[in-house]
């Protein structure tokens, strides 16, 4: 056999005890969804092992990442109709989980990576959130106001009133996403995001199997929701360059990124007025279009998400996406401020056009 022809594999170093955690989530859903081949596992030393898959794209599976595809259509180098069939495939495998794994568990049953350690007094998010050096800027004295003294503020958003308060949002995560909590759940790959899904010839190639096991359905759709509407092209291109670089192998630069026109903060009337516009390239709000109109439809029924109220069932997931991934004190001010807005727009989903609503921007190909 001429060996010069045999793709390279792809190998990931891990910790062992990750590495047997990642092998066991390829192995529950490896039946289910369609994956890379696991080759082999082999140890290093006492405490390291290499996990080999199959190389998706050097065995000419797969073409592109979701990222890079989005970003292709942004750029007009590529039909959105591709990305709204990969965005299809992806709510088509969420749907088949549900059908043959799905069941109602109690949330500590679930794959705790993303969420536990991020919601628990003294976690993440209360680490980052009740920082007193943590500021945003008083526009009428320029006096710095700590961001855990948001409380009760009255946010005016794109002139829709709105009540602003992170610690109660904080606390109404938590509160929603206790242990006990019930939850439709299934096996899915576990971080449904733009870096970790390939477009095949057949659907979906799901990649990275860290969170892969038993999840919540309603977790997944958030994870993948946010990631579109906010991570995948704005803040992670943005504050986690190298990570975009090393995930995505076009990383084109981002086609738009949300802007503000107008803020003002007042500490003394306990009011945040914030008028801002989100755009997004075609490819981009192609693919929020896509999974909104699954959100409301099959999908949103497959993950238990009420009629009329699903991206409201959603909220306790995002909160702890637009407050967990991106640490605050890396933002800059102004990148702060749409954060909270979109957590304001988040404590009131009973009306969800304002949180999902994106502006379309074209750009003139690279």
């Amino acid at each position: 056999m001429n060996t010069a022809t045999v793709p390279k594999p792809f190998r990931k170093t891990l910790p062992t005890a990750k590495a047997q955690s990642e092998e066991l989530g390829w192995r529950q859903i490896a039946g289910h969804f369609e994956v890379p081949a696991l080759l082999q596992r082999t140890g290093l030393d006492g405490d390291t092992d290499v996990i080999t898959y199959e190389n998706v794209f050097a065995s000419g599976r797969c073409r592109h990442l979701l990222g890079d595809l989005i970003a292709l259509a942004d750029h007009g180098h590529a039909p959105t109709g591709e990305v709204a069939g990969l965005i299809d495939a992806v709510c088509d495998d969420l749907v088949a989980a549900a059908t043959t794994s799905g069941r109602t568990t109690a949330l500590s049953a679930c794959v705790p990576g993303l969420y536990a350690d991020r919601i628990r007094p003294g976690g993440r998010l209360d680490t980052w959130y009740q920082d007193p050096n943590l500021t945003v800027t008083d526009t009428h004295t320029g006096e710095p106001t700590p961001l855990r003294a948001l409380t009760g503020y009255t946010a005016t958003v794109n002139d829709t009133p709105l009540l602003l308060d992170v610690p109660a949002a904080i606390h109404a995560a938590r509160s929603a996403l206790h242990p006990d909590g019930q939850w439709t759940s299934a096996l899915t790959q576990g971080d449904p995001t733009e870096p970790n899904i390939a477009a095949s010839a057949t659907g979906a190639c799901w990649l990275d199997f860290e969170y892969a096991g038993r999840n919540t359905l309603a977790g997944e759709i958030a994870n993948l929701l946010w990631y579109l509407l906010a991570l995948g092209g704005w803040l992670v291109p943005t504050y986690q360059r190298d990570v975009y670089h090393r995930t995505l192998p076009l990383h084109l630069p981002p086609a738009a990124t949300p802007t503000i026109e107008h803020a003002e903060l007042s500490s003394r009337h306990r009011r945040l007025d914030l008028h801002h516009t989100w755009f997004t390239g075609p490819g981009r709000r192609t693919a929020l279009t896509r999974l909104l109109a699954r959100i409301t439809t099959d999908l949103g029924d497959a993950a238990g998400l009420p009629h009329g109220r699903q991206l409201h069932t959603l909220g306790p997931f995002l909160t702890l996406r637009i407050l967990g991934v991106i640490p605050p004190h890396l933002l800059s001010p102004s990148h702060l401020l749409l954060l909270l807005a979109k957590l304001a727009q988040a404590q009131h989903l009973t009306d969800p056009t304002p949180f999902t609503h994106a502006d379309l921007v074209t750009m003139e190909s690279p």
